[in-house]
């Protein structure tokens, strides 16, 4: 998923984006409302977060103008302001939901996963295969609620997970080296090293399996990648 960010202050705009893309979020930044507009144009994100005080062009009109080229993209505000105000102005104009600075980077991410499992489930309309529930061992992944369910344990995952995750379910017996799995679960551009790799299934396997130091969901073959059995 491509998340466009339009924040005009360079350290929130990079902590940002570096907490969305460690949860597997593709990230394209504007430092301006201006720059925004032509980053949504050309290309084409699934989720918006806008400032709402930018140079050139505020959030309110960005909003606007992107309500105008498309009225399904979901829309986070951002904003220093926390009127009851601001708050209506920016709903009506058709944002999804608004969050006032600070904020946590929990609360952040929960806003973020909300708007994403709405988009997923717009998305399963025009592909309902991709949108079923599955089983990898005893775990049970929901794709449209980013989650997987182990009795009754329930664990979150982001977008990158559940991507993995769908690979290996349809891969079951293949060992899948790095480069399968990095054009699956990052960005066509990434430039990933194998420690990336290993470290980002490490944390995967903290999530998912019962004991991560004695893996079954995702067992590594040494020498060539990962296997589901």
């Amino acid at each position: 998923m491509k998340i466009l960010i339009a924040e005009d202050d360079p350290h929130m705009a990079e902590g940002i984006q570096s907490l969305l893309e460690k949860e597997g979020y593709s990230v394209v930044c504007a430092p301006d409302g201006r720059r925004a507009l032509e980053l949504f144009t050309r290309e084409a994100p699934d989720f918006a977060i806008l400032d709402i005080m930018m140079p050139h062009v505020n959030g309110y009109d960005v909003c606007r103008e992107i309500r105008r080229k498309n009225s399904q993209v979901p829309i986070l505000f951002l904003s220093a302001k926390s009127e009851e105000i601001d708050r209506v102005l920016g709903l009506e104009l058709g944002a999804d939901d608004f969050i006032s600075k600070p904020f946590g980077t929990r609360e952040l991410l929960a806003r973020i996963r909300t708007v994403c499992r709405r988009v997923l489930q717009g998305r399963a309309q025009s592909k309902p295969e991709s949108s079923q529930a599955f089983m990898l061992g005893d775990l049970e992944i929901i794709p449209l609620e980013l989650r997987a369910r182990r009795g009754e344990t329930i664990v979150d995952l982001s977008p990158r997970d559940v991507a993995l995750l769908e690979l290996f379910q349809r891969s079951k017996g293949k060992v899948l080296d790095r480069n399968e799995l990095f054009a699956v679960g990052w960005s066509a551009d990434f430039v990933g090293t194998t420690r990336t790799l290993d470290q980002h299934i490490s944390q995967l396997r903290k999530k998912i399996e019962i004991d991560p130091a004695n893996p079954q969901i995702i067992r590594t073959v040494h020498g060539a990648g990962y296997r589901h059995e």
